[in-house]
């Protein structure tokens, strides 16, 4: 089966995938945090290092966009088409309130008529310059029976993959997603097809497959793949349960990155305490030690606490 990592801000950076990618593969596609271009700026210097070929070598990486202007979002892929990509995603998933108050990510959604514009042209771009556009979508913003109409959009255009996360803007990642609408997506799309939401466990993935009567391959994960960085393996049947050497490694190893490109020590520990708001579900029975972990402010506060979290 295929694996997709859904891409987190902030989070699933090119150090994180580097260090993922060679601690444990096992994933098929990453995406990247989104590049949110302007009339001005196709991406900033961040976002281009973020994606930069030579920072993300041996990885099938798919750059992510996010705008609601087609001549952005065609400035944008022109540039990552000069560095190397064949193919881009378009973001009409992301529900941040800043976001969706611009009309971008699941705040597009409702703007149908405009939607279908946008689509026009850059799937017009998409066919002069031989790029494949994939899209990330919610089902809707107000209603997920905004989902229907939707899908007969997409059916519309060259769409390389949908990838559904089959909740609306209102749910946020809350809830157990509206599975019946992803089977409507099964029964009346001819796109290629990406489940994504709330696989934390070979049992949630199982439970989907029996429900949807269908393999579910892709399948992207997003959060079980933060809290479980071994679920990826479990998946593909090369692991049996979390390897816990693996997870020290890929924590060790990512502490110390950071530590090369950020300071002081607490801005490090910032981005550690955000990844251990993923990775405690792993460590039942540790909570002192764990808050301890999340309150230091200092290195040495903080490697004391991951000591007797891992060896304690």
């Amino acid at each position: 089966m295929k694996i997709y990592f859904a891409p987190l801000e902030g989070i699933t950076t090119y150090i994180f995938r580097n260090t993922f990618n060679g601690i444990y593969g096992n994933v098929d596609k990453y995406f990247a945090p989104f590049i949110s271009p302007s009339e001005k700026c196709p991406m900033t210097p961040r976002e281009r290092k973020d994606i930069a070929p030579e920072n993300n070598a041996g990885i099938n990486l798919v750059p992510q966009i996010l705008t609601c202007k087609s001549e952005c979002f065609i400035d944008a892929a022109k540039e990552l088409r000069a560095m190397g990509y064949g193919e881009v995603n378009l973001n009409l998933g992301c529900p941040s309130g800043t976001v969706c108050a611009k009309g971008k990510g699941a705040g597009f959604l409702p703007e149908t008529l405009e939607l279908q514009r946008f689509l026009d042209d850059i799937y017009a771009f998409a066919e002069s310059d031989n790029m494949k556009i994939s899209i990330k979508t919610r089902l809707g913003y107000f209603n997920p029976e905004e989902f229907y109409d939707l899908v007969d959009i997409f059916n519309s255009f060259p769409v390389s993959e949908l990838i559904v996360h089959p909740r609306i803007r209102s749910d946020f990642y809350k809830g157990e997603p509206r599975k019946e609408y992803f089977k409507y997506a099964l029964d009346h799309t001819r796109i290629p097809l990406v489940y994504n939401g709330n696989i934390f466990s070979c049992k949630d993935y199982s439970g989907l497959t029996y429900a949807f009567n269908s393999d579910l391959d892709p399948t992207m994960l997003g959060r079980g793949l933060i809290s479980d960085p071994s679920l990826a393996d479990k998946l593909k049947g090369s692991a049996a349960e979390t390897d816990f050497a693996k997870f020290r490694q890929l924590h060790d190893t990512l502490y110390h990155e950071y530590q090369k490109v950020m300071s002081p020590d607490i801005n490090v520990l910032y981005k550690m305490r955000e990844l251990w708001g993923y990775w405690q579900v792993l460590f039942d029975g540790k909570e002192r030690e764990l808050k301890k972990l999340l309150k230091a402010k200092k290195y040495e506060e903080y490697e004391i606490a991951t000591i007797r979290i891992f060896e304690g």
